[in-house]
């Protein structure tokens, strides 16, 4: 089966899980074809898939994945005065790294608006749909939602990473508080602990609760930076922290907070 092919079987064979969907008909374009597969995977519920199914999406996105390019964690460039730090800017999906930080919601189970611009979004629909199936199910065996701080790890699925660690970081209404400070510093430092606890070597961070948490970019930064050296300086485990970043105003921001050129 072409790619092409791959993509036009993955999006019949979601329309025909809902007679919701009777009716809406494949679109010629490519691009507005792969919105509407990615649609369809967001607003998936967890339920069963057959092993069919499984086995062409992988195929589908992993090709997709490849095509996009996939960077090597290991060639990035260290920090002046500092190996064990990074800062990179660019699509975290498409890391190579042993663990990449998903800003996650309460509930684990990714975002289910279509076509989403969130990391949770993206990162779901890269990874493909088995992320959500195994949150269900980690989830369901939890029985309660994920506390604010607080992270869980799981497979990469069809990423480059080999794990991702969904944290939950506080959603600011107002004004930020000592308790906002420290959950986020939570969500670091526990991300930290886990990544050491499965012999992760490097981490990819997100700026985690900045965007549809509304966390203030400086001082998100800010403790980001802070727990993340006092974590290294304290435990000094081998690992390699990465932050990562997508929009121009946090590349300045950590630029500035990490002596690095260019700011």
């Amino acid at each position: 089966m072409m790619h092409d092919e791959q993509r036009i079987y993955l999006m019949k064979e979601l329309l025909a899980e809902d007679e919701r969907y009777t009716g809406i008909s494949i679109p010629s374009d490519e691009q507005e074809q792969k919105n509407l597969l990615r649609s369809l995977m967001n607003v998936r519920m967890p339920k069963p898939i057959s092993r069919d199914f499984l086995q062409i999406q992988d195929e589908y996105l992993q090709y997709e994945r490849d095509r996009r390019g996939i960077t090597d964690s290991a060639k990035l460039p260290s920090i002046p005065g500092d190996s064990r730090l990074v800062l990179w800017q660019g699509d975290i999906t498409a890391l190579k790294v042993d663990a990449i930080v998903n800003a996650a919601n309460c509930g684990m189970l990714g975002c289910f608006q279509p076509l989403h611009s969130c990391i949770d979004n993206i990162v779901g629909t890269m990874s493909g749909i088995q992320l959500r199936l195994y949150c269900y199910d980690m989830m369901r065996k939890q029985g309660h939602e994920e506390p604010v701080g607080q992270v869980k790890i799981t497979p990469a699925f069809n990423l480059p990473s080999k794990y991702i660690l969904h944290t939950v970081g506080p959603i600011i209404h107002g004004p930020v508080s000592k308790q906002d400070c420290d959950a986020l510093a939570s969500c670091y430092r526990s991300c930290l602990e886990l990544a050491v606890e499965n012999n992760c070597r490097s981490i990819a961070f997100c700026c985690i609760s900045t965007g549809e948490f509304h966390f203030p970019h400086e001082k998100a930064a800010e403790i980001a930076v802070q727990t993340a050296t006092s974590f290294l300086n304290a435990q000094k485990p081998n690992i390699r922290v990465i932050f990562n970043v997508f929009k121009n105003v946090d590349l300045r921001i950590y630029q500035k907070l990490l002596g690095v050129s260019g700011c």
